[in-house]
């Protein structure tokens, strides 16, 4: 059977910690960050999970991580 081929997008943009979660930033942290507030753009900073729901999609995407 063939290879599967990773998401180029997704490996970027996730990354699977010890016990399984996927870690992800924020959007909207590149640009145009002067209208924005101090608050808004220290939270963007932080790394949040996929949600639990959201899990299945992004491990198709990353077959072999």
């Amino acid at each position: 059977m063939p290879k599967q081929k990773t998401h180029s997008g997704a490996k970027k943009r996730f990354h699977v910690t010890a016990s399984g979660l996927y870690k992800r930033g924020h959007s909207a942290h590149s640009h145009i960050l002067t209208k924005k507030t101090r608050k808004r753009k220290r939270e963007l900073r932080s790394i949040e999970y996929v949600d639990e729901t959201r899990c299945g999609e992004v491990k198709k995407l990353l077959p072999y991580k």
